[in-house]
C-alpha cells in the first residue's frame, strides 16, 4: 500500500517562498508521473504542477513562472518550490500520481498572509 507524506508547509508573507516535500513509500515515484495538487476552503482539489516520468514539467496557469516541481528518485520524494507567493495560493497541498491512482496523504497547509 502506497503512503504519501507531505511536509514543509507554513505561514509565509506575500512575495515570500516556501518549499514543500512529498515522501512516498510502498511504490517508486520514478515509475510514475507525479503531480502537486491543492485545495482551498470551499473549492475543489486542483492540479497545479506535474512532472512526467522523463522529467518534463508542466504548470497550470495560476502558478506558471512562480512554482517549480522536482523529484529526487534516490529519496523517492517530490518537491514543490513556491516563489512570489500570493494570498490566493493559500491551500492544503497534496501530491499524487498524474493521473491520480493512489490514496491521498494528509497534505500540508500553506498560508500566505501578512
Amino acid at each position: 500500500q502506497v503512503q504519501l507524506v507531505e511536509s514543509g508547509g507554513g505561514l509565509v508573507q506575500p512575495g515570500g517562498s516556501l518549499k514543500v516535500s512529498c515522501a512516498a513509500s510502498g511504490s517508486i515515484i520514478s515509475m510514475n508521473s507525479m503531480g502537486w495538487y491543492r485545495q482551498a476552503p470551499g473549492k475543489q482539489r486542483a492540479l497545479v504542477a506535474r512532472i512526467l516520468r522523463g522529467g518534463f514539467t508542466i504548470y497550470e496557469d495560476p502558478v506558471k513562472g512562480r512554482f517549480a516541481i522536482s523529484r529526487d528518485n534516490a529519496k523517492n520524494t517530490v518537491y514543490l518550490q513556491m516563489n512570489s507567493l500570493k494570498p490566493e495560493d493559500s491551500a492544503v497541498y497534496y501530491c499524487n500520481t498524474f493521473p491520480i491512482r493512489w490514496g491521498w496523504g494528509q497534505g500540508t497547509q500553506v498560508t500566505v498572509s501578512s
